[in-house]
């Protein structure tokens, strides 16, 4: 692929895994040109799992584009949002999914990040040997830790950190976040379910993304560990590298790598969370 004449070129890599604990495997994941997205699914079986697929799924056309835009994505997440909303559930089991990714795109002629997130799986830059999280968790203990009331570090075991406060398959209509962050060469992008975050820490993501520069091997190392730590939820790994964002390429390519690929609690929406609260 080569975006606005910067010659810029990817490789990624991507593992998904069901994890310990967990019959299904509910998360889904998109790895393909310059579209790179998980879906966490929710709603329990034949939910979750259906959920996540059909947002994937309502995101793929992104990839077919020449240039991506924030409407473009709102447009698409539209087309998910209803999907997800047509899903046949038990009662009080509505399907729902999050989502958080990056698509190539461009500003002014040159390659960004255009990051999206919906929900609580997170996206994350590894630039000049330093990882920072560029989503912000739409969970309710993360609006405690904004507010004071919580540490992040306990967060991290508060009983309702899986309780999310937006999500695809809602009520309301999905509203993402969306962030522009310049592409520079070697930057290193993570995009991943909250069954990474949970069993290990940035500091340990940070040393593993480091330690292996391929990034198939990268996501496959840190989804294995991850179940060592573990495994309490699907964990699902997409590593994308900026290869050469300003290096001249004569085929225009991009460079794919080949992919193949119970918490104690269920994520869920916040409404889903009060309805099961005020019934019990």
């Amino acid at each position: 692929m080569n975006r606005a004449g910067t010659g810029l070129r990817l490789a990624w890599g991507a593992s998904s895994h069901r994890g310990v604990r967990r019959l299904l495997n509910e998360d889904s994941f998109l790895a393909d040109r310059s579209v790179f997205f998980v879906a966490d699914g929710m709603g329990g079986h034949d939910a979750g799992e259906v959920a996540s697929a059909a947002a994937i799924d309502a995101l793929r056309p992104l990839g077919e584009l020449t240039t991506v835009s924030p409407e473009d994505v709102r447009g698409r997440l539209v087309v998910a949002q209803d999907d997800v909303r047509a899903i046949s559930t038990e009662p009080g089991r509505g399907a729902g999914t999050t989502v958080t990714g990056v698509v190539v795109a461009q500003m002014e002629g040159m390659p960004y990040w255009l990051v999206v997130n919906i929900g609580d799986s997170r996206t994350y830059q590894m630039s000049r040997g330093t990882l920072e999280q560029l989503s912000v968790d739409h969970s309710e203990v993360q609006e405690m830790v904004d507010a004071g009331t919580l540490t992040a570090t306990e967060a991290v075991t508060h009983p309702r950190r899986h309780v999310v406060t937006r999500a695809v398959g809602a009520s309301l209509p999905p509203e993402p976040d969306f962030c522009w962050i310049p592409i520079e060469s070697r930057d290193r992008m993570l995009v991943c379910s909250d069954g990474l975050t949970g069993e290990l820490s940035d500091e340990r993501i940070t040393e593993i993304l480091l330690a292996q520069p391929d990034p198939q091997v990268a996501a496959d190392h840190l989804v294995n560990e991850a179940i060592v730590a573990g495994g309490r939820d699907n964990i699902t790994v997409v590593v994308v590298d900026a290869t050469g964002a300003w290096e001249d390429t004569s085929d225009g390519s991009t460079t794919p790598r080949d992919t193949t690929g119970h918490t104690d609690d269920d994520t869920l929406p916040r409404e889903l969370h009060l309805q099961r609260r005020d019934r019990s």
